[in-house]
């Protein structure tokens, strides 16, 4: 088509500043991600474990409800607020995370994908880094939320709660229960948006996310009978994780449990390469142009 009016001019308005477009990505994603009514439902149901964990902290730290539940069931509930508590905490926290991470990651990429949109975003002043990074902030904004986020605020309200001095010698906990978080919030984020930018139906990029999570572990438990080794489990995420989380928080097991887990170097180095190869196909996928094979 011909175009026969010649009054277009140059854009002279105001220019959007560099370090701003950025903010620009991460707010209209964060807008998109919230926008569900289930997604919100969602994130309120994992953070119920916390809250049951503050409840289950302020009865053993308050003798007087600790007497009131002694009464009326016969005897005074005991549990050890430490190591192993707040591992169990963040295991109930921590793998909730993952439905919401199915639920919200391929929502995130799916939709650019699947109207062929990424291109022109591409297009505009807008490094693929700072897509991609966009979208990991909005992802790993919401997990914060219900992992390490929620954790600490239960190692302060225990702090608070001791009768005697608790946080300064249980300070490996917090540390533990950060690094423990983030190690799984940077999986997490990149795995959905990696098997999302090679999906562009939203249901089945939610399916493949967990089968990402939980099928290599049977293939790894199954190679580990048949070979009888132990090296399988470098692909066995879950294993990975707990036994990650396990050591970070320094909680002691028997020694016929810990007997064929690998060395903590090795499992590090599984994570890395499962981060690497998720890297690797967004970096392939996510491209400013779209090659169509007729």
């Amino acid at each position: 088509m011909s175009v026969h009016k010649r009054s277009y001019t140059k854009y002279t308005g105001p220019i959007t500043r560099g370090r701003t477009r950025f903010g620009v990505l991460v707010r209209y994603a964060a807008t998109e991600a919230s926008s569900a009514r289930s997604t919100v439902v969602l994130f309120v149901l994992c953070l119920l474990p916390a809250l049951i964990s503050l409840s289950v902290i302020y009865v053993m730290n308050n003798d007087t409800v600790r007497l009131l539940l002694a009464g009326s069931h016969g005897g005074a509930p005991q549990i050890d607020i430490d190591e192993r508590f707040f591992y169990g905490m963040l295991q109930a926290q921590c793998w909730p995370a993952l439905a919401l991470t199915a639920w919200i990651g391929p929502k995130l990429i799916t939709g650019d994908l699947a109207n062929d949109a990424l291109p022109i975003l591409l297009s505009h002043p807008i490094s693929r880094v700072e897509y991609v990074l966009a979208k990991l902030t909005v992802l790993a904004g919401f997990l914060s939320a219900v992992t390490w986020a929620p954790a600490l605020v239960l190692y302060v309200f225990q702090s608070y709660m001791s009768a005697v001095p608790w946080g300064g010698k249980n300070l490996h906990i917090a540390v533990g229960m950060f690094v423990g978080s983030i190690l799984w919030i940077i999986l997490l984020s990149l795995l959905s948006l990696a098997v999302a930018s090679w999906v562009k139906w939203r249901i089945v990029a939610t399916g493949l996310v967990f089968a990402a999570v939980f099928v290599p572990a049977g293939v790894g438990g199954v190679y580990n009978a048949v070979m009888r080794t132990d090296w399988g489990s470098l692909i066995n995420i879950p294993l990975i994780m707990s036994t990650l989380w396990r050591r970070l928080l320094q909680v002691s097991m028997p020694e016929y449990y810990t007997r064929h887990e690998l060395p903590t170097i090795f499992l590090v180095l599984a994570l890395a390469g499962i981060c690497a190869l998720c890297i690797w196909a967004l970096n392939l996928r996510i491209q400013a142009r779209e090659v169509v094979r007729g």
